[in-house]
């Protein structure tokens, strides 16, 4: 059994375990609020805008304006990863990972497969298995939507000049503080409508003209899904992290517990032997 002043020493540096790690979780939650009622009002907007574009996308050719919907035989693929930068999130940046070699493996094992990271973590963990040609680790020093349609531009430039025949985004989509649900969303070409018919000129009349329309709604409606991706990743690093921090907590708790029990037993045990010792030599000085 350990000695008192180890037993003491450990206790210590647990208690201040605990108070960083119970710290780290209230200004997670505290975080995690505002992200939560950002993308919590912004998923309704892009949704819509989203199912917008693909209606008129899918009444328009490649010369006409639909050059972000024009499908083209894949042979290289870019993968736009957010992940986070810092850790002491749980598995938050790992599911990514794993979610980025599975896609690789199941649905382009005999394409070029190129990275694009948002975020250090991913950068640091793909970079030894795959080409990253690109990262953005500062777009969460100052995450807004003009800097986010920056990077959705780049994309956007890459897809049109044939660098690349199609782009995903692998993110965190947001459920609750408890649960991200890994994604891999089609960024470009975009998808055409799934179980619906296309707007036809029968359904709307369109003012201007639904080429001068689509021309200005693709780029924005583009960066807003950008925007959503990155929102909803940045909800999730919260909401991982309050929660592993919570868990790390409730965990050095009940570490300290069984420790405060182990130093009172040999505490205990000490003040018997020295009792024992004490009984022992005055029943010698009788004899």
């Amino acid at each position: 059994m350990a000695n008192l002043k180890e037993i003491r020493n450990r206790i210590t540096s647990i208690k201040s375990t605990m108070q960083i790690t119970s710290a780290m979780k209230m200004v997670s939650a505290a975080k995690l609020k505002k992200a939560q009622d950002a993308i919590t009002a912004m998923r309704p907007y892009s949704s819509k805008l989203t199912e917008l574009l693909q209606n008129l996308s899918a009444t328009l050719d490649s010369d006409t304006g639909g050059v972000y919907s024009t499908e083209r035989e894949v042979s290289k693929v870019l993968l736009v990863v957010v992940t986070s930068n810092r850790g002491l999130c749980g598995g938050f940046n790992s599911s990514i990972t794993k979610t980025v070699i599975r896609t690789v493996a199941e649905k382009y094992a005999d394409k070029q497969v190129d990275i694009f990271s948002i975020g250090k973590k991913g950068a640091d963990v793909l970079t030894k298995e795959y080409n990253v040609v690109a990262t953005r680790n500062d777009i969460f020093d100052d995450l807004t939507f003009d800097n986010v349609a920056l990077v959705a531009e780049k994309l956007m430039e890459m897809f049109v000049d044939g660098s690349y025949d199609k782009i995903e985004l692998v993110y965190n989509q947001f459920k609750n503080a408890a649960t991200q649900i890994p994604q891999v969303e089609q960024f470009l070409p975009i998808k055409p409508i799934e179980g619906g018919e296309a707007i036809t000129n029968s359904d709307y009349i369109f003012e201007p003209s639904k080429v001068e329309i689509i021309e200005a709604l693709i780029p924005k409606s583009l960066k807003t899904q950008l925007y959503k991706g990155i929102r909803d990743s940045f909800a999730s690093e919260h909401g991982a992290r309050m929660t592993a921090m919570h868990k790390a907590t409730d965990n050095a708790s009940e570490l300290r517990d069984e420790l405060l029990l182990t130093y009172n037993k040999a505490r205990q045990a000490a003040i018997t032997n020295e009792i024992l010792e004490i009984v022992g030599g005055a029943e010698a000085l009788n004899n």
